[in-house]
């Protein structure tokens, strides 16, 4: 390629016949690129490169060396696609990924990009000499183990721990020092971002490290290979497990105290084929928001979801997928209702926050301490309030509403797509209409959503295929209302999103659908009912955060479903 650019710069007049020569001369024994020689030559300079570059392949321009790219944005494209490319990330706005480039005419190298990241790229020319620098530079950085410990100073100590690491001695590589200062590092990185779980993953040839972030899985670290089996010992030691057992999942936890913080986290040990892949769950309550005010609810369904779990008696059920906020929902509930008159009792699997004054158990199905098991038991202990984790069967939903129809108040989960199906649900369980309908006060289905970053949100222009997918109507695209969409900046890290918040569909169970459960109403129009009683589904609060500014229509999109029956 560069051979092809000599002539058209001896056209344009950059450079003189013998420098040309010579350069090839140079690199006919040594090798390597005819424009580097170029410079290194002093035929011409950078900058006059780079804007005849621009103009041939008509692409903007980058110096590499005048900017400083941020590490997350490096980490989109791995070291080995940047240098059989020679490309370099610079920036990323939303979907769109800028790059560092030689040759921006190399479409298989931009495809191959596209398909990696799932991101739209927008090539930037710059030289050869500058992306072998700047790979140099960003690449290492992101490997180096060093680095990575060097980056974080925060004291973090290992709580309730030390007895399974005198017992190992010095037989276990995972307790040389390296590697203890490593894994704390990354622990307290997790912490310091906000992560709520760290992924240690094998392959056949790498070891990667991701944390989630804001619902959103983001690569952050690669350390070497040949350390995998002393950071994976080092976890297990950590968590107290079984370190010579590697052919069946363990779970286990880990107490730390970072800055004086302390925070548990949550182990899960699996097998694959290239070794077991660990996964921390950071359970850091200092995070942990139980003022139901700040969650995201609209006032009414806020008014009617403090109306149901102030009610003596009764059941109040929480849906939705893994992952999207039921059990902080249910501590905040709790924690409304804490008080020293009122006897509360959980059964949880497992309990992930003490919480001052409730009484929670943590359900053993290896001593056949199950829910069902728990709840039975609760009801000898004279509670007023009980929390059952999950209704997972027939025994453990027909205890809870017999305990909801003599006078205890029940909170707990199911697994359902929205509110009105958990009724089909439970009366799929076995459990008789008239007694769903007579014990059941209120449903809640929630997804949690991320918040567009308030530093660099920006408004968007909504297509007409894009309105018709939210289910917009003429009236929620007057002038008046703007939408917007995410930008990225240093502050979220280049995503565009920072925090979460949720969505919900809140749905009291009154008199009217009471009756149509009874006679056997199916789940649309129980749905069509409550929407005329005035819940708002999970699509509809969506789409009010959406025009409110808070969200984006992409998260409308990933989170809910169209209301296409109401």
């Amino acid at each position: 390629m560069n051979g092809e650019l000599g002539p058209k710069l001896l056209e344009v007049g950059l450079i003189r016949p013998e420098q040309l020569k010579k350069a090839r001369e140079i690199e006919s024994k040594q090798g390597g690129d005819l424009l580097g020689h170029l410079l290194r030559l002093g035929a011409l300079d950078e900058d006059s490169l780079l804007r005849f570059l621009s103009d041939h392949y008509g692409a903007p321009s980058v110096n590499l060396d005048q900017i400083e790219v941020d590490p997350d944005v490096i980490r989109l494209i791995p070291a080995e696609v940047a240098t059989k490319y020679s490309v370099i990330p610079i920036s990323r706005i939303g979907k769109q990924l800028m790059v560092a480039i030689v040759n921006p005419a190399n479409f298989f190298a931009l495809d191959d990009i596209k398909f990696i990241t799932n991101l739209e790229v927008e090539p930037f020319v710059t030289t050869e000499d500058q992306i072998r620098r700047a790979i140099d530079k960003y690449y290492d950085r992101i490997l180096s183990m060093a680095d990575v410990m060097r980056s974080m100073e925060e004291d973090l100590e290992v709580v309730d721990q030390g007895e399974e690491d005198a017992a190992l001695g010095e037989a276990e590589s995972g307790d040389q020092p390296p590697v203890v200062k490593f894994v704390n590092s990354m622990i307290a990185q997790a912490v310091k971002e906000g992560a709520s779980d760290i992924h240690v993953e094998t392959y056949e040839k790498s070891l990667r490290v991701r944390f989630r972030i804001d619902g959103t899985l983001y690569e952050r670290m690669n350390p070497p290979f040949k350390l995998k089996s002393a950071i994976l010992s080092r976890l297990k030691i950590m968590a107290s497990l079984d370190i010579a057992e590697k052919r069946v999942p363990q779970d286990g936890r880990i107490k730390i105290r970072i800055a004086a913080k302390k925070i548990d986290l949550r182990v899960s040990a699996l097998p694959c084929i290239f070794g077991e892949k660990i996964v921390l769950r950071i359970l850091d309550k200092s995070n942990l928001t139980l003022d139901l005010t700040q969650a995201g609810f609209q006032p009414s369904a806020l008014k009617h979801f403090l109306k149901a779990i102030a009610l003596p008696y009764g059941m109040v059920l929480v849906t939705g997928p893994t992952g999207s906020g039921k059990t902080t929902t249910l501590y905040s509930a709790l924690s409304r209702i804490n008080t020293a008159d009122v006897n509360i009792m959980t059964a949880e699997d497992p309990v992930e926050y003490n919480l001052d004054g409730i009484n929670q158990v943590n359900v053993n199905e290896a001593v056949k301490l199950t829910f069902a098991a728990a709840l039975r038991s609760f009801l000898r202990q004279d509670p007023n309030v009980v929390m059952v984790g999950e209704i997972r069967d027939l025994e453990t939903a027909s205890i809870a509403v017999k305990a909801a129809l003599t006078g205890h108040l029940v909170l707990s989960t199911l697994h359902t797509n929205d509110a009105p199906s958990t009724l089909a649900r439970l009366v799929d369980m076995g459990v008789e209409p008239f007694l769903v309908a007579s014990s059941t006060n209120l449903i809640l289905a929630q997804r949690l959503v991320r918040r567009l970053c308030k530093q660099c949100k920006r408004p968007a222009e909504l297509g007409a295929e894009l309105i018709e997918q939210l289910g917009l109507k003429e009236s929620d695209c007057m002038p008046a209302v703007t939408f917007y969409e995410p930008a990225g900046c240093e502050i979220c890290h280049g995503t565009g999103y920072k925090g979460r918040t949720g969505v919900y569909e809140v749905m009291p169970v009154g008199a009217a659908l009471r009756e149509m459960i009874v006679r056997g109403a199916h789940t649309g129009e129980l749905k069509s009912q409550a929407v005329r009683e005035g819940m708002l589904t999970l699509r509809m609060d969506a789409l009010l955060k959406l025009k409110e500014g808070l969200i984006s229509a992409e998260e409308v999109l990933k989170e809910t479903a169209r209301d296409d029956d109401v």
